[in-house]
């Protein structure tokens, strides 16, 4: 320090250089964060970029971008692919410039549809290529810059004959899977068709033999009766005839004899009631609508399944008698077999072999509530069980069509299926449906 110089203002002096090389060093950090932020951005630009043009080289449809006048300021590799090499680049051209004379789509007609605001949509143009003119299927959108305003055109074409062969393929995708559908659901009804004959097998057996039995009994009492008829013919006398009364056991089977016919009768009659039954339930009257006992078709649908496939299961039906509905019986009875079917394949290999059918009447309405004692409805699957094809048996047991052709068929009588977990376990099917007129 000079001895001259006053020591204030050197102790201001040096402040004043210190604060301003403070300011410099807090400059020159700005400075470099504000650089190291720039390059960021450069870089994620040059990652846009590059992403920009990795989509648009991958882009096997045609891509022009053009301003309002018609003049090319990017295409994509496909365009370049296909109108080839030019004596010009193409961003020298116009629009108009690679559109043959026999187009049905002139750049005129794009300005005028966006001028119009209309959207360009599948319009057909005729490019002049390399390898002569191209029917393309073009779709467009105006681009904007930063401030809104419109400043060009976007093109997207596809050449027809690729559309063609697209929508070809579609079809006939479309085609099997319509045939495959057909087939399963085909399968579906031959399934329920193979349970209703084995239901319908079963109940047949048991008058049918009752009738057989009976019909061998009658042909014994006949042939007695035959006997004790010829001795009476031919003269005998009354000693020999009360002789061959107890011999036949004449009396044993005048007394018999009625209640032999009176079961045949009663055995045909049960054949007569099934057969009926039979061709009420197969009636294809889509638009008749007639009253029935919910609690008789649930009867023999729960006869016609479980005797025929698992005679050993317990079932607690709670259904009064007289609980009428509205709708057709025979798709009704569908319905409850394929639910009384699914319940019976839930309890196969369960401990506890249990099937609860409980009927209640509403106001305006009959509910039907059939529990099984299975694993029950797993949450992950529980939105899905009536989708159509969607089904958690094994391959070659079940199509998945059950469920869905039951849900549409209550849906069309105005009612309502739902599936849900008891609390005890196992899956509870309530089954809602029109309730007839109390008069």
């Amino acid at each position: 320090m000079s001895a001259g110089r006053d020591p204030v203002i050197a102790a201001e002096a040096d402040g004043a250089w210190i604060a301003v090389i403070q300011k410099m060093d807090e400059t020159y950090a700005e400075l470099v964060t504000q650089q190291v932020a720039l390059e960021e951005k450069n870089a994620a630009l040059e990652e846009a970029q590059a992403f920009i043009a990795g989509v648009m080289a991958s882009m096997t449809d045609v891509l022009i971008a053009c301003d309002l006048n018609g003049r090319i300021e990017q295409v994509n590799l496909a365009a370049e692919r296909i109108f080839g090499p030019r004596q010009r680049s193409l961003t020298e051209c116009r629009v108009a410039d690679l559109l043959a004379d026999s187009s049905p789509t002139s750049f005129a007609d794009v300005l005028a549809a966006v001028e119009r605001r209309q959207r360009i949509t599948d319009r057909e143009f005729t490019f002049l290529t390399a390898d002569g003119e191209l029917p393309v299927s073009v779709n467009g959108a105006v681009r904007f810059d930063s401030r809104g305003r419109s400043v060009g055109i976007v093109l997207v074409g596809r050449p027809i004959g690729e559309l063609r062969q697209a929508y070809s393929d579609l079809a006939a995708a479309h085609e099997r899977l319509k045939q495959a559908q057909q087939q399963l659901v085909h399968s579906e009804k031959m399934a329920s068709l193979g349970r209703l004959v084995a239901g319908v097998a079963h109940e047949l057996n048991n008058p049918i033999s009752f009738v057989y039995g009976n019909a061998h009994t009658l042909k014994r009492y006949s042939g007695r009766l035959t006997a004790y008829l010829d001795a009476v013919h031919r003269g005998a006398d009354d000693t020999r005839l009360a002789k061959l009364r107890a011999e036949l056991k004449i009396d044993t089977t005048l007394a018999n004899i009625e209640g032999t016919l009176d079961g045949m009768l009663e055995g045909a009659e049960r054949v007569r009631d099934i057969v009926a039954d039979l061709r009420r339930f197969s009636a294809d009257r889509r638009e008749a609508r007639e009253t029935f006992d919910l609690a008789a078709l649930v009867r023999s649908a729960l006869d016609w399944v479980t005797k025929a496939q698992m005679p050993e299961i317990e079932t607690r039906f709670d259904v009064p008698e007289g609980l009428h509905a509205v709708g057709h019986p025979g798709h009704i009875h569908q319905v409850l077999m394929n639910l009384v079917q699914n319940a019976v394949d839930a309890i196969e290999c369960q401990p506890t072999r249990r099937l609860e059918i409980e009927g209640r009447r509403g106001e305006d309405d009959v509910m039907l509530i059939i529990r099984d004692t299975g694993p029950g409805i797993a949450p992950e699957i529980s939105s899905r069980i009536f989708d159509p094809f969607f089904t958690t048996k094994p391959v070659g047991k079940g199509t998945g069509l059950g469920l869905s052709i039951s849900y549409r068929i209550v849906q069309e009588h105005g009612g309502a299926l739902s599936a849900a977990n008891h609390p005890q376990g196992g899956a509870v099917m309530t089954l809602t449906l029109p309730a007839a007129q109390k008069d």
